[in-house]
């Protein structure tokens, strides 16, 4: 089940919830018991090269965009 993280605005807070997708846009309230939050922007970090490296992909192979910008 994916997770989301808010922001408390009345005390700072950061803090996680876990829901389903078709509940992330629902209102979250602090750990604290504050209701004025606002949902964060997550990225998702994938780290490690895998075996698989920039000089390892020829040219117009795919790349980091698929061959466009000649990476």
């Amino acid at each position: 089940m994916p997770r989301y993280e808010f922001r408390c605005r009345a005390c700072g807070d950061t803090f996680e919830i876990e829901r389903p997708m078709a509940q992330s846009s629902a209102p979250a309230t602090c750990p604290q018991g504050h209701a004025d939050t606002v949902k964060l922007l997550s990225t998702v970090a994938v780290t490690g090269r895998g075996g698989v490296g920039r000089e390892s992909t020829p040219r117009g192979g795919g790349g980091c965009c698929g061959g466009g910008c000649g990476c």
